[in-house]
């Protein structure tokens, strides 16, 4: 049975972030910053993106002003929380000379705990995706086990559709029944500014017990659930239903050459996707020769070198890598880890610098254009 609906006010939720402080966890969540929404620290719900809204389309991206006093307003921040779970660039170890041979020299730094708010469900999937490829495995990356038990996640339910979405048509969005701490419905109705909440953990469940609230009265949880449903209804695009068994068998499609010749192999899909996790090492020494160190970072499967082996590279065009991508994230990923690498966020179709729309091409090559 799921938890009872509760009711905090507006005026109440900076309380929320203090005891998310007291308790040890450092709040990171929706921030404008530099004509953008990013996921940042933040201390108070007085950082959040209050009134702001954001334009998004193929290759095109600005923030708006809503006309109203929403703090969750916008769709989705410009980029994921992957980072922060997963760092773009980690020092795995490092070694000193001692006599003939070397010693290892452990990180003694504790992870950061994170309390994400402002969690899109789309980014949450994305999450539980990732648990797949670094926990999932019989080789478990530690950093991000530990970073991930730590992490609080207060999910915020979407109450419109923005032009690039396609979580729908994924499942992935734009509601969770799992995953989360707590989840916040922002609801808006003239003077009246609450947050229809309830815990999906003993976490969530201890943090909402000290927070001021009310029962969650009839009104409020329809209107909540009105929004969703907006949400899912005012999404423009779909992937192709079945798509991964469809494209395994298109891998000679004529259309990936088409694609090549708008494709800028800039990577930029990649660094925004919030499940990609290609990366390479990079080993480097002091000057000295004493000591080393190896740290990954992250790499795209749109580089050139990222599939280079003796003699050069595997997959040498445009066409092929844009092929390796779109077919591990839509195909083969479901084979590899069981569930599409695909959330629909559509961060990919908004950054891309040609609009090219992962959508519309599935749908090109399925239908053999």
């Amino acid at each position: 049975m799921p938890d009872r609906q509760a009711v905090i006010d507006r005026k109440d939720l900076g309380a929320l972030f203090t005891l998310l402080a007291d308790e040890g966890y450092q709040t990171i969540g929706p921030k404008p910053y530099d004509g953008a929404i990013v996921y940042a620290p933040i201390s108070s719900p007085e950082e959040l993106p209050k009134g702001i809204g954001d334009e998004e389309e193929g290759g095109h991206y600005r923030l708006t002003q809503r006309g109203d006093a929403k703090l969750f307003g916008h769709t989705k921040p410009v980029q994921g929380l992957k980072a922060h779970l997963y760092p773009a660039r980690q020092k795995l170890w490092s070694a000193e000379k001692a006599g003939h041979g070397f010693r290892v020299v452990k990180d003694a730094a504790p992870q950061p705990r994170y309390a994400f708010i402002g969690v899109r469900a789309c980014e949450l999937s994305a999450m539980l995706v990732q648990d797949r490829v670094f926990e999932g495995g019989p080789y478990v990356d530690k950093g991000y086990a530990e970073r991930r038990k730590n992490c609080l996640i207060v999910l915020v339910t979407c109450d419109h559709a923005g032009n690039a979405c396609f979580c729908a048509s994924q499942g992935t969005g734009p509601d969770a029944s799992e995953g989360y701490d707590l989840k916040l419905a922002e609801v808006v109705d003239g003077s009246r500014h609450v947050f229809v909440t309830e815990a999906g953990s003993d976490k969530g469940r201890a943090i909402l017990s000290k927070l001021s609230k009310q029962d969650a009265a009839d009104g409020d949880v329809k209107a909540a659930a009105a929004n969703l449903e907006a949400a899912a209804k005012g999404q423009k695009r779909a992937m192709i239903a079945g798509v991964a068994e469809l494209l395994a068998a298109k891998l000679e499609s004529p259309h990936w050459e088409d694609v090549a010749k708008r494709c800028m192999s800039c990577g930029n899909c990649t660094m925004v996707c919030p499940t990609c996790f290609c990366s390479t090492m990079e080993d480097a020494t002091d000057l000295s020769g004493l000591k080393a160190e190896r740290t990954r970072k992250w790499d795209s499967c749109f580089s050139i070198d990222y599939s280079y082996i003796h003699g050069g590279p595997v997959r040498n065009t445009a066409g092929a890598r844009y092929r390796q991508w779109m077919t591990h994230k839509l195909s083969h990923w479901v084979e590899q880890f069981g569930v599409s690498g695909c959330v629909g966020c559509g961060r990919c179709i908004i950054w891309c610098p040609v609009g090219i729309d992962i959508t519309a091409e599935a749908k090109a090559i399925l239908k053999g254009a």
